[in-house]
């Protein structure tokens, strides 16, 4: 059996440049301080220098926790990050998150780019748009083009041309469910594809088929961690024991505890805590207690921050806004809050209301390249004969470049004949995503979300129709939404 290091290494040789690394790293974080510094003169007049001063030394000095593993205690350093709260709405935060790449407002959309790249995208269209953080997939580059290669190279940032933040996963995800090509989380159950046919999940690390030869190979927690700190991410993701929540029995509660294990082994395999934050991810199904119990785990460790892991995995919205409520209101209010897999602007919506910070998912980029633009009422399904004639803009309300340039029946063409229809309707809609992420962090900090969020139903369930479930998540996070929901039928009608 060889391991994913030995696969993905080939012929490069492992180098030891650490203290450069640490310099590179302080420098960006300068920089990115810096660059905040001369937006905030620019619209404002000169800023006092000593508390630029102070802010970057806090930056890279903020909480020095430790932990004792195997009866040893493990100096986890100085957090790479500062999150400081700048408004609220009961459960609702708006928020400023100091990365060493960059300074972010939560809440925040991550689209996801698999090998460095967002498809038909350049970094710069990127930036243009406003995305904060870029999701690489650490199974994917330690595949291609190597870690190794990445380290040699200076990083993820360096080698993807990218000035901002980066958040890399586990790689554990991949493994157990994206080892079949084309098979993915939302309809494992359509193909009737058990997660212990794609991967066998071991104390000591998961073993799969290598996807390039067929072989046994094998990730461990700390193989992850070596791995993504040598991709240097700004905020890397502990390996977890990934179930569907679906699935019911003993294997929910095996999966948990044995993430809470795996969490000291990433610790303690973490090298690079001064430049990479490392987050733990809960899981627990949909068992109350279980999610309890990780939960408090995750947090008697004291780490960077917290992710809700095992959603959008095909349960109802009523479990999946429930979870979200329970493990928001457990995790810390100092740390970010970071549900994964979550991409649907009504979902986002909704555990921004509940508490949550970040959220990462393909839907936006992958159902462009299906033809379906992103607007306020939904979704614009550009492949329709009624669009061949049509010559208004995607939205007429958007400012992106694709709405003020292209019209309904261009796009039509294109994403029936050409690869620039989805390179635009994938630009329109991040742009969609980074403006939705805008429009909750400012009417959090202007204290009006409720009318945000009331003004985003509307348009979206013009009719008043906004599902049941929706509603009871908005009950619970104390919005009255009652003005755009129709009544629901009682139980005698």
């Amino acid at each position: 059996m060889i391991s994913v290091y030995e696969c993905g290494r080939y012929i490069c040789m492992e180098q030891n440049e650490e203290q450069q690394r640490v310099e590179r790293r302080r420098e960006a974080a300068t920089r990115a301080v810096e660059m905040r510094r001369e937006a905030a003169a620019s619209s404002k007049g000169d800023e006092d220098e000593q508390w630029w001063g102070s802010r970057r030394e806090k930056m890279m000095t903020d909480i020095r926790p430790s932990l004792t593993v195997s009866g040893r205690e493990i100096d986890f350093g100085v957090m790479a990050l500062r999150f400081e709260v700048l408004g609220r709405f009961n459960r609702a935060r708006a928020a400023q998150l100091t990365l060493p790449h960059f300074v972010c407002q939560t809440p925040l959309f991550m689209p996801v780019g698999t090998q460095g790249t967002i498809k038909g995208l350049t970094t710069n269209q990127l930036e243009e748009i406003g995305c904060q953080i870029i999701l690489g997939n650490t199974y994917h580059l330690a595949l291609r083009p190597t870690s190794e290669l990445i380290d040699e190279l200076g990083g993820l940032h360096k080698f993807m041309n990218w000035p901002r933040a980066l958040l890399t996963d586990s790689g554990g995800f991949q493994m157990v469910v994206l080892i079949l090509d084309r098979v993915s989380w939302t309809n494992l159950s359509a193909v009737e594809v058990s997660l212990l046919h794609l991967a066998d999940i071991t104390e000591k690390g998961v073993t799969f088929q290598s996807p390039v030869d067929g072989k046994p190979m094998l990730l461990t927690p700390e193989e992850s961690i070596q791995i993504q700190n040598r991709i240097g991410a700004d905020i890397i993701m502990a390996l977890d024991d990934v179930v569907k929540t679906t699935i019911t029995g003993p294997r929910i509660e095996e999966a948990m505890h044995r993430t809470l294990r795996w969490i000291d082994r990433c610790i303690a395999a973490h090298k690079r805590p001064r430049e990479q934050n490392l987050f733990g991810i809960v899981q627990g199904g949909l068992d109350p207690v279980l999610r309890d119990i990780c939960v408090k785990g995750l947090v008697d460790r004291n780490l960077p921050g917290y992710a809700i892991g095992g959603l959008a995995g095909g349960e109802d919205k009523d479990s999946f806004w429930r979870v979200v409520a329970q493990c928001t209101a457990a995790l810390p209010e100092d740390k970010p809050r970071y549900v994964m897999g979550v991409g649907y602007p009504l979902d986002i919506v909704v555990c921004s209301a509940l508490g949550a910070d970040m959220y990462d998912c393909v839907y936006p980029t992958r159902t462009a390249r299906f033809g379906t633009a992103l607007v306020p009422e939904g979704v614009l399904k550009l492949k329709h004969q009624a669009m061949a004639d049509d010559t208004r803009p995607i939205d007429p309300t958007c400012a992106c470049m694709v709405c003020k340039n292209y019209t309904r029946a261009y796009i039509h063409c294109l994403v029936t004949k050409d690869a620039m229809g989805s390179q635009l309707l994938s630009y329109h809609n991040l742009y969609y995503m980074m403006q939705l992420s805008r429009n909750l962090h400012s009417s959090i900090v202007e204290g009006r979300f409720p009318e945000f969020v009331c003004s985003f139903l509307q348009k979206m369930f013009p009719k008043g129709d906004v599902p049941e479930w929706v509603c009871n998540a908005m009950d619970v996070a104390g919005i009255d939404i009652s003005s755009c929901c129709a009544p629901f039928p009682s139980s005698k009608d």
